[in-house]
């Protein structure tokens, strides 16, 4: 009997569904994974949900099994984690994350999927995707002991970066977020809160993630002369205006960008991808990125949860999709 599985699939902008689909037999060197957990990246998925990936950027925003292409259909999705069915010895049994879209089973190259060490609950690996992308960006950013630190947007990555920080000796590390209420995910990360209004200046670094323009520009108004804004937020096929007149020039201002696609350049000699998912799951260790996962649905409702996500309707951070065990 042919092996089959269940997939969400963007049908088209807006209009998400659940598919029946084939799967491979697997060949020598693939594992099987039945899914336990997915993860919605609120930021990139309800931009592809919308269709709001420019068509210049088709290319470079394809996940790693993606099927399909944009605007739709596709089956898009990166934060998966599961246990392996079939496979190699040393993998069998084993719970691992893969970069995976939502789906109830799928065949992988072995390569492909990291073991979740011990310390780790399925249910927090989810957030290794994220916390991955957190690593790349410190790696970028190269923080120095004492440094004050804002991280202006308190979404799944601004967050993560912020507990990263929250570790560093002598570190001032405040998030800015409109949303007073991410205050207490500040509290439990081990970081200050400060409105956009109230934060603090005088910053060596702020690190932007809310993906709105009127968030960049306060991440530059909040730097110290000769500071950096570290650019994490991808805004698809919008424009944003800086104010490069004003202080950029006189304070010497650095915008630099910072995106996971690439092993940052620090690191590049050193490390691997692999290297950087398993680091990212070693911390993932620590309870505090349990503030993280704010919301749960079954597999079977993520096309409506999808839906109201990317439109607003169910505010939060990561909101993590479950499997029923067949």
């Amino acid at each position: 009997m042919p092996r089959t599985a269940r997939a969400f699939w963007l049908r088209t902008p807006g209009h998400g569904e659940i598919r029946e689909v084939a799967l491979p037999e697997p060949a020598g060197g693939d594992v099987v994974v039945r899914a336990l957990y997915s993860g919605v990246s609120r930021g990139t998925e309800s931009l592809v949900f919308r269709g709001g990936v420019p068509e210049s950027q088709y290319a470079l925003m394809r996940a790693p099994f993606q099927e399909g292409d944009f605007p739709g259909p596709v089956k898009y999705g990166y934060l998966g984690v599961g246990v392996v069915e079939e496979g190699p010895d040393e993998l069998a049994g084993r719970t691992v994350f893969c970069l995976h879209p939502h789906q109830t089973r799928y065949v992988v190259p072995a390569t492909a999927v990291t073991p979740v060490p011990d310390g780790v609950p399925a249910a927090r690996a989810v957030l290794a995707g994220t916390v991955e992308t957190a690593v790349n960006a410190l790696w970028d950013a190269a923080p120095l002991v004492g440094d004050r630190i804002a991280v202006v947007g308190a979404g799944m990555v601004g967050c993560s970066v912020a507990a990263l920080l929250a570790r560093f000796p002598g570190v001032r590390v405040q998030l800015v977020d409109a949303d007073p209420g991410r205050a207490t995910v500040a509290r439990a990360l081990g970081a200050g809160f400060a409105l956009p209004d109230d934060a603090l200046g005088g910053c060596d670094l702020a690190v932007h993630a809310s993906a709105t323009g009127e968030g960049l520009v306060r991440a530059l108004e909040l730097l110290a002369p000769e500071g950096t804004v570290l650019e994490l937020s991808w805004y698809g096929d919008r424009r944003v205006s800086l104010p490069l007149g004003e202080a950029f020039h006189s304070g010497r201002l650095v915008v630099r960008g910072s995106q996971v696609g690439r092993v940052s350049a620090a690191r590049r000699s050193s490390r691997t991808f692999a290297d950087r998912m398993a680091l990212a799951l070693d911390l993932l260790a620590d309870p505090v990125f349990d503030a993280l996962v704010t919301g749960e649905c079954a597999f079977e409702e993520l096309p409506s949860v999808l839906r109201g996500i990317a439109a607003g309707e169910l505010p939060g951070l990561c909101h993590r999709v479950r499997y029923a065990q067949e």
